[in-house]
């Protein structure tokens, strides 16, 4: 089994930045990709971004793109999510997301995870 742990989340102004982290412990060896999807109150979760361990690939939701950043550290299991300019509307609780193996070319979704961490609270002020 995989365990991820993510930490950073809090409150943050409107046009500041904020880094999640997500530590992953257990049977890491192998994992094909690993991400990040939130959940505002009311409304289903969806996905953010994602990064392929091998090659570091990666993929993001438009209403992202150009503002937030996904990267790991390999040598520490340990993948980021560096949001620069957030909006009041990325407000959300985060949540790290593992995949095991390899399933297709296509964009990794929320049913397409293995692994899920418990979360972490973002507020964004304006």
């Amino acid at each position: 089994q995989v365990q991820l742990v993510e930490s950073g989340g809090g409150l943050v102004q409107a046009g500041g930045s904020l880094r999640l982290s997500c530590a992953a412990s257990g049977r890491t060896f192998n994992m094909y990709a690993m991400g990040w999807f939130r959940q505002a109150p009311g409304k289903e979760r969806e996905f953010v971004a994602t990064i392929i361990r091998t090659g570091g690939s990666t993929d993001y939701a438009d209403s992202v793109k150009g503002r937030f950043t996904i990267s790991t550290d390999n040598a520490k299991n340990t993948v980021y999510l560096q949001m620069n300019s957030p909006k009041p509307e990325d407000t959300a609780v985060y949540y790290c997301a593992a995949k095991r193996f390899w399933s297709g070319p296509s964009r990794l979704t929320v049913s397409s995870m293995d692994y899920w961490g418990k979360g972490t609270l973002v507020t964004v002020s304006s």
